[in-house]
């Protein structure tokens, strides 16, 4: 009994030690916000000398003319609410048909979206690149530095993970429902909307969140597609402007951090719950 009280305690020192490991860096950007580069320079642990600091800097960035805050922050909402759309709609879709279609070339398509998972961004990078713009020169649709170029690499990038994630969480719902609905004269496409829909509620928290945080914080994809200095940004790219080749303004690309962060955040609070249930019923089979 004591070995076991023990063992407790050191386990929650270990947890404790851990989440103050990983709460760091959010706690140093926010302190580091609310200074100048001079105070972030010298002193970077120290706590702030004035709070209202933080508020003069989100002014400054809000309304840089050389940045571009607002817009980049528009571009961001559209390109990941876009993508996220994109990437529910199809991957629901897809994973019931693979899951309902008891079929040797379903299962062999779903082995295909899986092993798309491990495939390193960086083989594919320079091949999109090319794609896209053979797709401009050969059918006159333009996919580089445009809001539906990123929209559509999204796409394909998050179409595996949220296929996968779709046909776990599907396979736990009793196909009774379907057949019932069946019966009732109700089409294919109306038993999917109608019935499966919205039962997959849970994991579409867990997909929306896990994707959104990807697509937000993104800053490779964005600076391929649209490159840097285009009038279609992002917040990452946005935020690389206030590091020039000689000055870095510490106290700017801080504040425009937590500024990113606090959307996301906000959204994995409000959607904790759906999330953790989406996991946990997706584990089921």
């Amino acid at each position: 009994m004591i070995e076991r009280r023990r063992t407790n305690i050191v386990l929650e020192v270990l947890t404790v030690l851990l989440f103050v490991l990983f709460l760091l860096p959010f706690v140093i950007v926010l302190i580091n916000s609310a200074k100048d580069a001079f105070q972030v320079t010298n002193a970077p642990m120290s706590l702030p000398e004035d709070w209202l600091q933080l508020f003069r800097n989100v002014a400054d960035i809000w309304t840089s003319p050389n940045v571009q805050y607002q817009s980049s922050f528009i571009t961001s909402v559209l390109i990941t609410v876009g993508s996220l759309a994109a990437i529910t709609f199809f991957s629901s879709q897809a994973a019931w048909v693979l899951v309902r279609t008891k079929t040797r070339l379903s299962s062999v398509i779903f082995m295909v979206f899986v092993a798309a998972m491990v495939i390193p961004f960086q083989i594919v990078m320079f091949p999109l690149l090319s794609w896209y713009r053979t797709i401009h020169q050969v059918i006159g649709i333009k996919l580089l530095r445009t809001v539906g170029g990123m929209i559509l690499s999204y796409l394909g990038f998050g179409l595996s993970l949220s296929v996968f994630m779709y046909h776990g969480f599907i396979k736990s719902i009793p196909y009774e429902l379907e057949e019932a609905a069946n019966i009732d004269g109700a089409s294919r496409i109306g038993t999917f909307y109608r019935i499966v829909y919205p039962i997959l509620k849970p994991i579409h928290a867990t997909v929306l969140v896990l994707n959104g945080i990807w697509i937000w914080n993104d800053y490779l994809l964005p600076l391929l597609v649209l490159g840097k200095g285009n009038r279609v940004m992002t917040i990452p790219l946005a935020v690389s402007n206030f590091a020039g080749a000689y000055v870095k303004q510490w106290d700017l690309i801080l504040t425009s951090i937590l500024m990113a962060m606090v959307p996301v955040i906000a959204f994995f609070l409000f959607a904790q719950k759906s999330i953790i249930k989406g996991m946990v019923q997706g584990s089921i089979k």
